[in-house]
Order: structure tokens, then C-alpha cells, then sequence
């Protein structure tokens, strides 16, 4: 592991929130608990939308699904991510060691990239998004954050 990385998640697992996770009765349920809802928030709105943009539902106006599903994916995703990063300064090097966070990460790396290149080609207009570009953005995305999803539940089997 590269010192800079070792260093930093060493100062990670000192941290005093880290700390207060290891030592409260409550509080690492608390996030876990928490990132298990964000999760559902992003997988909740990612998942119904990128099935439409494969065709289903094509009675519900894809915008109108964007507009409601795209800020909940979006706050999903963030309350996911910082309760992860709680969630891993708990034992920070041990989580580093393994090689399904890495995978998880580059998954959810590749679903946030895959979404926003969608959102700047298309601007808040999904249809705009030819039927070629909407087919690969929603099997892009659903690969991306299914495989998020099921590395994230891996690491309870191979973690620390």
C-alpha cells in the first residue's frame, strides 16, 4: 500500500467520530443503518428510471420520472458515501485490504461518471437522448449500481 494512502487511513481510524463509532452502543447502527437508506434512496430512483429509459412505463413522461427520481438517487447516493466513509474509518486498513471495496468503489465511480455524462449530453430532457444512447446509459447504470450493491454486500462476508 502506497505511504500516502497507509497514512491517510491511519489518520482516518484516529479520528474521534471513528473513535465514537468503536465505542457507542448506538452510533455504528445508527450509520449502518443510515447507509442502508441511502442506498435504497439510489437504488429506489436509479433503478424505475433507467427501466424506463430501456421502455418501460412509456405511458409516464421520462422527464417528469427524472425530475422526481434523479434528486432522490442523487441525495441517496451522498448520504451513502458519507456514511460509508464512517462506516470504513471504524477499521480503515483492513477495509483497505480488501479487494471487493475496491471493486465497489470503481463501480460506484463508474455509475456517478455514467449518470452525469447522461445528464450534460441530455440537460434535463431524457428524450432528447437518442433510443441507442438511453438503451446503453440505463444498462451501463444498472450494471454499475447492482454490482455496487452486490460488492457492498460481499464485503460482509469478506470483511474484517
Amino acid at each position: 500500500m502506497p505511504e500516502l494512502l497507509a497514512t491517510t487511513l491511519s489518520a482516518l481510524g484516529e479520528w474521534e467520530v471513528a473513535q465514537a463509532l468503536t465505542q457507542g452502543r448506538w452510533s455504528y447502527a445508527t450509520v449502518s443503518a443510515l447507509h442502508i437508506l441511502g442506498i435504497a434512496l439510489l437504488v429506489g430512483g436509479i433503478l424505475p428510471l433507467d427501466l424506463r429509459l430501456l421502455g418501460f412505463w412509456r405511458s409516464v413522461a421520462l422527464q417528469s420520472l427524472a425530475a422526481i427520481l434523479t434528486p432522490m438517487a442523487v441525495a441517496g447516493l451522498l448520504l451513502a458515501i458519507s456514511t460509508g466513509v464512517l462506516l470504513v474509518s471504524v477499521r480503515p486498513l483492513d477495509y483497505a485490504g480488501l479487494p471487493v471495496l475496491w471493486a465497489k468503489l470503481t463501480l460506484i465511480g463508474l455509475g456517478a461518471a455514467g449518470a452525469l455524462a447522461f445528464r450534460l449530453r441530455v440537460g434535463r430532457d431524457p428524450e432528447r437522448a437518442s433510443r441507442r444512447l438511453r438503451v446503453l446509459a440505463a444498462l451501463g447504470s444498472m450494471t454499475a449500481w447492482l454490482g455496487a450493491l452486490a460488492c457492498g454486500r460481499l464485503i460482509a462476508f469478506t470483511g474484517p
